[in-house]
This record gives structure tokens, sequence and C-alpha cells, in this order.
């Protein structure tokens, strides 16, 4: 562990986004005691300009605390991209396990299902299914899983056809293990590295098409959002600036820290540059 922190933190750029990445979580974990109250509430004034009024950030068309949704929309944002990441990281490793370990024409038959969903536009795909299934936080994690896993898929196969011929596999199978506990213990483990880094780079990802769903009305509408701020204040940009502008950067700054950070895991566990270190 210490190994990995040393050459994670030489990427000054992976420390800032870590950083900011924990400012988040920490804003979204203490939500209901910086604003005790539901950011849906008519909190004063419509339009209030940031400071103003009572209002750090201002205030909405209907007069809800902006500074409020920011900071509940932060976990809704982060749960979103965190579940449905893990839900597309489950599927895409059983396709590309079961592709890459057996070959044949099982591959053939998962790699053509995978490919048809490459071949479909990502976030037009999940708003056909959001539109289908009805707007709910269920109905997008669903969308956005979807969508999501062939990437993994693709890298959790390849990384099974390269490592499954290894002595150490073959030793397995003359020890009599099942390929199942091959798989989950023995190639797995060896692959988590970059699943890793695509899954956090991922969640920056799901956040990004939670928040184009919610703008086109399309997300939860019981649950604030970033997305969903950005979208009721569209209409208003010109004379109310800070309905969107606010939500865009927190969504901008929060992205661009995930991305950081998948960078920083690259560099830490991509074994090629660690040899360069």
């Amino acid at each position: 562990m210490r190994d990995f922190w040393n050459r994670y933190k030489r990427n000054r750029s992976a420390v800032f986004g870590l950083v900011v990445i924990l400012l988040v979580i920490l804003m979204a974990a203490t939500a209901d005691w910086l604003y005790a109250f539901d950011p849906f509430r008519l909190a004063g004034k419509p339009l209030s300009s940031p400071g103003t009024n009572g209002f750090l950030l201002g205030s909405d068309s209907l007069g809800r605390d902006v500074a409020a949704g920011i900071v509940h929309g932060a976990k809704t944002s982060l749960l979103i991209g965190l579940v449905a990441t893990l839900v597309a990281v489950f599927i895409g490793i059983l396709f590309g396990a079961l592709a890459g370990y057996y070959g044949g024409q099982i591959d053939n038959i998962l790699m053509r299902v995978t490919e048809i969903f490459q071949t479909i536009p990502s976030f037009i795909f999940a708003i056909l299914l959001v539109a289908i299934l009805k707007p709910s936080i269920y109905s997008v994690v669903i969308a956005i899983s979807v969508v999501s896993w062939p990437g993994v898929a693709r890298l959790v196969r390849g990384e099974f056809l390269s490592l499954k011929n290894r002595e150490f596999v073959q030793a397995c199978h003359t020890l009599g293990m099942s390929d199942l506990r091959i798989m989950l213990r023995e190639i797995l483990p060896n692959c988590l590295s970059p699943i890793i880094v695509i899954g956090s780079l991922m969640i920056a990802t799901a956040i990004l098409i939670e928040s184009g769903l919610s703008f086109l009305g399309l997300g939860d509408p019981n649950i604030m959002s970033w997305g969903f701020q950005i979208g009721a204040g569209r209409t208003m940009l010109r004379s109310a600036w800070w309905v969107c502008t606010f939500p865009g950067v927190a969504i901008l700054i929060t992205v661009l820290a995930i991305n950081l950070v998948g960078e920083g895991l690259n560099d830490a566990l991509n074994p090629r540059l660690r040899e360069r270190n």
C-alpha cells in the first residue's frame, strides 16, 4: 500500500483530484447538516442573485436555494455514478471473463452481443431506456449501466485471453481446480488494476450521463441533482445565470477531479509505467 501511494503521489494533478473528490464526498455526507431542509423547499424570494436575501449562491425561479441544491445534488450524482459503475463493471467482467476464458462459440456469441450494444449511441440509448422504464433513480442507474458495460467486457476479455495460457493457470488445471475457481481466484485478481482504472473513469462518465438525462427532464423528479438544477434554469440563463452556472461548475470540477484520479491510478497501477519509474 505504501509503494502504491508513493507512486500515486508523484502525480501532483492526481493528488489534487483526490483532494477535490474527498471534499465533494465530505460535502455530500454532511448535506443534511449543512442544509437541514428539503432542497425543493421554497426558501425565499425567487431569482435572488448570489449573496442576497440570505442565499449564498442565489435562488431559482421558484425561490429554491441553489447552494442547497448543489450540496444535496452531490449525494445523487455520486451515488448514481458509483452504483451504475459497479453494476456495469459486474456485467462487463461476467461477459469478458466467460468470453476470454472459454473462447470459441461462447466468445463469438458474447462479443457479437457486446458489439450490438457498442454500435448504438450511448446517450441516445440511455434516453430510450429511461423513457421506456419511466423516469426514476432506478431507471437512470439501469440505463447508465446498460450503456457502460461493453468497454469493460472488451478489456476483461483481452486480459483473460493473455492470462489463461500462463503457467500458473495450467498448474491450476493440473491440480483439478474448477473453472469458476480459476477465474475468480487466479485470473481475475491479476486483471484488477486496469479494471480499477477504467472503473474510476466510468464514474465520471456516469455522472455526465445522469446530468444530461436530468437536464432533459428524464431524471427522478423527486430527487435533487445537478442536472435537474441546470434543466430548471435553462430558460432564464440570460437573466439568472447563477441558476445554471454553479451546478455546471460543480459537475465540471467533480468530473475533472475523477479523471485526474483515474490518471493517477493508471500511473500507480500500470506495470509498464512502474518499470520506467
